[in-house]
């Protein structure tokens, strides 16, 4: 049991942590001014030309994402989010889920023993 609630808080801690770099990187992609065109989330490991053909952008919350998309209606993934964000959710969140279950298995297994035993 103990096992699920870590790994549940760190699945919810983590996923936070992507809203948040998600958040920052759509203020900054929001962010007029010089500089910001090809929007700056968008430059960050691509060529300069196709970050040039960078026409707007959307945003994915399941999972994180932040995706430029270009004038002849392609898309590409930002840089902004860490590739660790969105697996780490997903391993943290299936062990979480696995743990509660063997919990309740054994949980489970340990009453029929004891009612068994209370019966013989």
């Amino acid at each position: 049991r103990v096992l699920a609630v870590v790994a549940g808080w760190a699945a919810g801690l983590l996923y936070v942590w992507g809203l948040l770099i998600t958040g920052l990187t759509v203020l900054e992609a929001e962010d007029g001014g010089t500089d910001s065109s090809p929007l700056r989330p968008c430059r960050a490991g691509v060529s300069p030309e196709l970050a040039g053909r960078v026409v707007d952008y959307s945003v994915s919350y399941l999972p994180l994402r932040f995706s430029c998309e270009t004038a002849d209606g392609g898309a590409y993934d930002s840089a902004g989010i860490p590739g660790y964000v969105n697996p780490g959710v997903a391993a943290l969140a299936l062990t979480a889920a696995a743990s509660a279950v063997a919990a309740g298995y054994a949980s489970e297994r340990r009453a029929r023993a004891a009612s068994r035993d209370a019966g013989a």
